[in-house]
């Protein structure tokens, strides 16, 4: 199909390069974004109050040897912008450093705890969409359905995530004993975990659901539907939902981060490797190369996974898709 320009000559609508505009910008203010962890963590360090060999090496007994290979690594005879290059050339190439008082590398052990944190955010993640989905599309509405649903998102919103997880494991594993207390052995100790961690985030994510499914079943497209026959629960979940989702996977991207910060403290809670449990025990041992690190590192995953939401309201939306060809038409 072609499109009149304003000189009257017909031309093919130049969707196709807004689309890799719209997707190469979010990757460039994505990589901006870790350009700015690694920066922030870089003079961290260097603003920190104390001599920087003492603050990398933690309370590890100083020796003449591990200071030289400190002082190797960061390489402190240089110039500070040679230094932070230096930094930037590591951070780049998976070199976090070495944990002195570990006596391992950070990138491995890292690594080594990356997974289940994954799992546990991933799930909370599913968690929270499904929970929000399940209570926007049955209670829009509906006035007593809105009221008890309310409340319960009241309730939950208002919960820390930590706090629910104690209720939970009183009720689930100290009393009924349906699900292990700590541990990741298998899929049933990950159930209570990502149900504390996820249910609050839900929450919100329901209230703003909400609202945008009843402005769509209040546009005029939903009378048509229903002219055709269709039911209730179809006009909800295949049409209404897909109109009423553009906020809800907005907000998707302030959940996600919610779920990391909120996964260390609920590893800790249940027990859990994880993330969490590796930057607690850095934090209270002022092990400072795992601290920054795991700080990098959760900058990346936050990135990885905003940037494929951002992607998404291409694929919601498809007047996003559009914009940038109907205006150069």
């Amino acid at each position: 199909m072609t499109v009149e320009s304003s000189f009257g000559s017909p031309r093919l609508p130049d969707t196709a390069p807004s689309w890799r505009w719209r997707i190469l910008r979010r990757l460039l203010s994505g990589a901006l974004v870790l350009w700015a962890a690694v920066t922030l963590s870089f003079i961290s360090v260097y603003l920190a109050p104390g001599d920087i060999v003492s603050l990398l090496m933690g309370e590890q007994v100083q020796t003449p040897a591990i200071e030289a290979a400190i002082r190797a690594e960061w390489g402190l005879d240089q110039p500070l912008y040679m230094q932070y290059l230096h930094y930037l050339w590591r951070v780049i190439h998976g070199d976090f450093g070495r944990s002195y008082m570990l006596n391992t590398d950070v990138n491995s052990l890292v690594l080594s705890q990356l997974w289940p944190t994954l799992k546990l955010t991933g799930l909370a993640l599913v968690v929270s969409l499904v929970f929000a989905v399940l209570m926007a599309v049955t209670t829009a509405h509906r006035r007593w359905g809105q009221r008890v649903a309310g409340s319960v998102e009241l309730v939950l919103a208002s919960t820390p995530s930590f706090w629910l997880g104690i209720v939970l494991l009183f009720i689930f594993s100290f009393t009924l004993r349906w699900f292990p207390v700590a541990g990741d052995r298998s899929f049933s100790s990950l159930v209570l975990p990502a149900l504390s961690l996820g249910l609050s985030q839900g929450a919100v994510v329901s209230q703003v659901l909400r609202r945008g499914l009843e402005d769509a079943l209040d546009e005029p497209f939903v009378l048509t539907l229903r002219a055709w026959g269709l039911g209730n629960a179809t006009i909800r979940l295949r049409h209404a939902l897909r109109h009423a989702a553009l906020p809800a996977v907005t907000l998707t991207g302030w959940l996600i981060g919610g779920l990391l910060s909120g996964a260390v403290i609920t590893e800790q809670v249940f027990g859990r490797p994880g993330l969490g449990k590796i930057t607690v025990d850095a934090v209270l041992g002022k092990d400072l190369p795992v601290v920054l690190a795991v700080a990098i590192f959760s900058a990346l995953v936050y990135v990885v996974l905003s940037t494929l939401v951002d992607v998404l309201y291409l694929f919601i939306d498809p007047r996003l898709r559009d914009t940038d060809g109907e205006e150069n038409s």
